[in-house]
């Protein structure tokens, strides 16, 4: 699973635009953090040979930005392919992996970059539009959907070349990965369907279909079950995985009420809870995953395009699309805690790996703020290109 909403509003094409005052905010967020050093309250002490950046697909100028999580700052901008919609991490290798749509209706790619030298390494040709990408456990292939073709491709990232494709459904616009590697769930957008795929195969293990605009698969962890958005309705598609102790083939439990235009499913990480994004309700839905109950629905939010849920289980953080603002709701105590202004649009998040500050894509204004988690507050606003859609985080030691 990515960390892009999907889908979302297409944001203006225009020049990069700062709200009044940028230039002064974040040159007081980098000031107070050169003036305190390594002893700045809620920064982690970093080993000399400790490397940590932010990595955000830029839409509307065919580029990756690479934010300095560190020093929490702007590195470089690297060109990809046109339209970068998504992008991913390796598990085992100092890479990261940018999916590039391509013009329409034409063949879109996958940029290979090197985080240590932060850097193109390959660019492998794909087919019509591809969307999204899951990477394997191993580390050894990555899937990418291509939501033109109604195909997945099957790329092998140690050579850097597609190996295969796999029939889908129609507009396959979003995948993920089950953790065990076993099932590759695709979201089968305007064949308003979920396609089930065994990697091991490279086949077709079951379709279901019923679900509106199906978008943003989630697995748990335990790759029992999978959790689909139905983003044209108000429902979410709950499929029960197959299992081998005791046999059990994939079968469809249930189809969720939830709000209007479910577009972004946020999973715990201990699998309790998923937090269903309703961006035409202004709400957020509560779903208890054993047991498939909707809880009552919370308003947090104009607009609310994807969540993430802290590491301790126990905060979502919300970006809302149409606002300028990110909200927190306490799983704990069941509210809304807290709303920051940000970015215009923010429309993907994610967290540094000590979990102290909290990135997020702004898609209207064509930055990335960097807001402390604790006091939740805005830090720094941070340029990137047009339109920022997906950002990811990769942290790790040179030697």
């Amino acid at each position: 699973m990515t960390t892009s909403a999907n889908p979302i509003p297409s944001a203006v094409r225009r020049p990069r635009a700062f709200p009044a005052g940028f230039a002064a905010i974040a040159a007081l967020g980098l000031l107070s953090l050169v003036l305190a050093g390594c002893s700045k309250p809620g920064f982690p002490h970093y080993p000399a040979n400790y490397r940590e950046y932010m990595y955000v697909t830029n839409g509307g100028s065919s580029t990756v930005s690479v934010i300095d999580v560190v020093n929490v700052r702007f590195d470089r901008d690297l060109l990809v392919g046109q339209n970068p919609a998504d992008v991913a991490v390796s598990p085992t290798r100092n890479e990261v992996y940018a999916v590039s749509a391509g013009p329409a209706n034409g063949a879109g790619s996958l940029s290979v970059i090197d985080a240590e030298k932060n850097a193109v390494a390959a660019t492998i040709p794909l087919h019509k539009q591809p969307t999204s990408i899951a990477v394997a456990p191993d580390g050894k292939l990555a899937y990418v959907s291509n939501s033109g073709s109604n195909t997945i491709s099957v790329v092998d990232l140690e050579t850097r070349r597609e190996i295969a494709q796999i029939p889908a459904g129609v507009d396959p616009a979003s995948i993920s990965l089950a953790p065990d590697g076993k099932t590759l769930v695709v979201a089968d957008r305007r064949g308003n369907s979920v396609t089930l795929i065994d990697p091991a195969t490279r086949r077709i293990r079951a379709t279901f279909g019923g679900c509106p605009g199906a978008t943003d698969p989630v697995v748990l962890p335990d790759s029992s079950k999978t959790f689909v958005a139905c983003s044209a309705g108000h429902s979410v598609m709950v499929i029960a995985l197959k299992q081998k102790n005791p046999p059990e083939p994939d079968r469809l439990e249930t189809i969720m009420e939830v709000g209007r235009g479910p577009v972004n499913l946020a999973l715990k990480p201990d699998g309790g809870e998923v937090f269903v994004a309703n961006s035409l309700s202004d709400t957020i839905s509560e779903v208890v995953t054993d047991s498939n109950d909707v809880l009552d629905a919370i308003q947090i939010g104009n607009g609310p395009v994807f969540g993430l849920v802290s590491p301790d289980n126990s905060l979502l953080y919300v970006g809302n699309y149409r606002s300028q603002y990110i909200t927190v709701y306490s799983i704990l105590d069941g509210m809304r805690t807290a709303a920051v202004r940000a970015g215009d649009g923010p429309s993907a998040l994610a967290l540094s790996a000590a979990g102290n500050l909290l990135f997020s894509a702004d898609a209207r204004s064509g930055d990335v703020a960097a807001l402390t988690t604790s006091p939740f507050a805005l830090f720094t606003l941070i340029p990137t290109g047009r339109d920022p859609n997906a950002i990811v985080d990769k942290a790790f030691k040179v030697r």
